[in-house]
């Protein structure tokens, strides 16, 4: 057998340093997707030694040249796309249209970062010393770690690397166990495009592992910053452990995202957002309509057309054309099942959709008569599953869109851009779209959330801030006096 795929180190393909290997199979089919290298914290110190080792070169490299690489990744990605969305079906489930979208928008983020290379300025700033040169200056932190999740696999492992490469630091990923073969390619793609040998680093592992090589990466002294995107109670974890060695984090974790629709909102420009945001990629992205809160002057309007469109969007093989593919293990119906049977115990109704007996393809379900005592109201299912919850008017439904501890994305549709833009101001998230739908992004946007949704910025000017060190320094007269 070839080497596994998952393990990256110094530019190259390799097997775990114990020779174990675990299988990611397909969550439709059953089959094996890959053979995948186990590594554990042997594989991680190789990883960052070599991340260390290659940092004193590529931190002096120039912008020319990482903005070239960064370009030539993102072209090389793109030609890839065919064969690394059929990689992608087989290890997530997620149909075509969600992967594709996939491997287009994460060259997005790989040209946004070769851009960004030109914006790595400082400034000068008035000193109060006379013949003094006073700057504020960003450089490199050193070493990256990015962790990266399995339901936006390309789009969000590229993002845990391209920013921190473009701003000088080297990198080391830590691939999801449910994509390995896909997170590899990234290594592949950006050593192609001749990313210098050990500025990028991939690890995988088997899933009972991953408290390991977490520890291990977060503990070693040469990572000097961690970003992690995945669940609020992993993120929790790796931030404590972080705090513990006085290292930066960016968390973008959990959300719960509030789809508020106001008593004079365009009810079906409202139902097509709310339908998009909720379903895509069966409803496993951050950012997922979990919750509609909708006035209820037309609630019953709103509802009745929503659970309509919801029952007629094609379900099934991920391999065929559906709009929704395979969610990414049993587990995820089964969680999302014992939400639904607690909403309808407690007076709910389902109006679209329900829990598959077995299988894991499950239908778009919709959950109206929703209360902030059912564990749908609270609990993010991320699944394809969207509740309706009924607002007696606007500072009702602000008040039951912050009733919850995450704070990522939300929307507000309303035809009074005042009003709607004062429902936005008082949400409490990272993220508000007015008449849009909760799942969007653009790789030049500050990105990510507050409470349990995490800290910090991906994305643009906000992901440069994130992934630099600034520093004072000054250039002085050496004759200048000192009282003694």
């Amino acid at each position: 057998m070839s080497d596994p795929y998952g393990i990256f180190i110094n530019g190259e393909r390799r097997a775990a340093v114990d020779g174990a290997t675990f299988e990611r199979r397909d969550p439709f089919t059953g089959a094996v997707a890959t053979v995948a290298a186990a590594g554990r914290k042997a594989d991680v110190d190789l990883a960052v030694e070599a991340a260390a080792a290659a940092f004193p070169g590529w931190s002096a490299t120039g912008p020319s040249a990482r903005r070239a690489i960064l370009w030539k990744a993102a072209e090389l990605l793109e030609a890839r796309s065919e064969e690394l969305v059929g990689i992608g079906i087989a290890e997530t489930g997620a149909t075509g249209g969600w992967l594709g979208f996939n491997m287009m928008f994460a060259a997005k983020v790989l040209r946004e970062a070769a851009s960004s290379t030109t914006f790595l300025t400082g400034e000068i700033i008035p000193s109060d010393k006379p013949k003094n040169l006073a700057m504020g200056m960003r450089e490199p932190i050193g070493v990256v770690v990015g962790m990266a999740p399995w339901n936006a696999p390309m789009i969000l492992g590229v993002r845990a690397v391209a920013m921190p490469i473009a701003c000088g630091n080297t990198v080391v990923l830590k691939a999801s166990e449910m994509c390995p073969h896909l997170h590899a390619a990234i290594g592949e793609v950006l050593s192609e495009a001749g990313l210098p040998k050990g500025v990028l680093n991939i690890v995988s592992h088997a899933k009972e592992d991953a408290p390991e090589v977490v520890t291990a990466l977060v503990e070693h002294p040469s990572v000097r910053h961690i970003n992690f995107t995945g669940s609020t109670r992993v993120g929790r974890i790796i931030a404590e452990t972080a705090a513990r060695h006085l290292k930066p984090v960016l968390l973008e974790l959990g959300g719960k995202a509030p789809f508020v629709v106001l008593d004079d909102a365009d009810i079906e420009g409202a139902v097509n957002a709310a339908i998009f945001g909720a379903f895509m990629n069966q409803g496993q992205i951050c950012m997922s309509t979990e919750r509609v809160i909708v006035d209820e002057k037309i609630a019953e309007a709103f509802a009745a057309r929503f659970a309509e469109r919801a029952a007629a969007l094609p379900h099934g093989d991920p391999r065929g054309q559906v709009v929704l593919g395979s969610v990414i293990d049993r587990s995820t119906v089964d969680r999302v099942s014992a939400l639904i049977d607690d909403a309808v115990a407690k007076g709910a109704t389902v109006r679209a959709g329900g829990a598959p007996a077995e299988g894991t393809v499950m239908p778009a379900t919709v959950v109206d008569g929703v209360t902030p005592q059912m564990d749908l109201f609270r609990e993010e299912s991320f699944g394809p599953v969207v509740c309706v919850v009924r607002a007696r008017d606007t500072d009702h439904a602000v008040e039951l869109a912050n009733d919850t501890a995450y704070g990522l994305s939300s929307s507000v549709f309303g035809t009074e851009m005042t009003r709607a833009m004062s429902v936005a101001r008082r949400i409490r998230a990272g993220i508000c779209h007015i008449n849009g739908a909760t799942v969007q992004d653009e790789a030049q946007m500050p990105f990510g959330g507050v409470g349990d949704s995490g800290y910090g910025r991906f994305g643009g000017k906000a992901g440069i801030e994130s992934f630099t060190e600034l520093r004072w320094v000054t250039m002085e007269d050496p004759q200048q006096g000192y009282p003694f």
